[in-house]
């Protein structure tokens, strides 16, 4: 287990989802984790990070049909890192999970 990534949280928005040639599917989305921490001073902090999942194939599927914005997810995956040039011209970087596990957490 060299890199791996497991996380449970919130997805901030319905998953934008992307359909290729041959049927393959890719879905992007965001997922919001949420720590609390107490200070030595006993100062309550709440300290919520988001973020960027990409699943493809059936896991794809699975969260077209089933993810939407405020559902709780738990996902585990490898953290991966790419890079791009924007139209400005200016190099960006972008960190993301890539998943190979979803499960829909539901509360009764």
């Amino acid at each position: 287990m060299k890199n791996r990534v497991q996380l449970i949280g919130h997805v901030g928005q319905d998953p934008e989802i992307r359909s290729f040639e041959g049927g393959k599917k890719v879905a992007n989305l965001n997922i919001a984790t949420h720590d609390v921490y107490y200070k030595e001073e006993g100062e309550k902090v709440e300290q919520t990070e988001w973020h960027r999942v990409v699943a493809w194939g059936r896991l794809a599927n699975l969260i077209e049909k089933y993810v939407s914005k405020g559902k709780e997810i738990a996902l585990s995956g490898k953290i991966t890192y790419r890079n791009y040039e924007d139209k400005e011209g200016i190099k960006r970087y972008i960190t993301e999970v890539v998943a190979d596990e979803v499960l829909l957490i539901t509360k009764n």
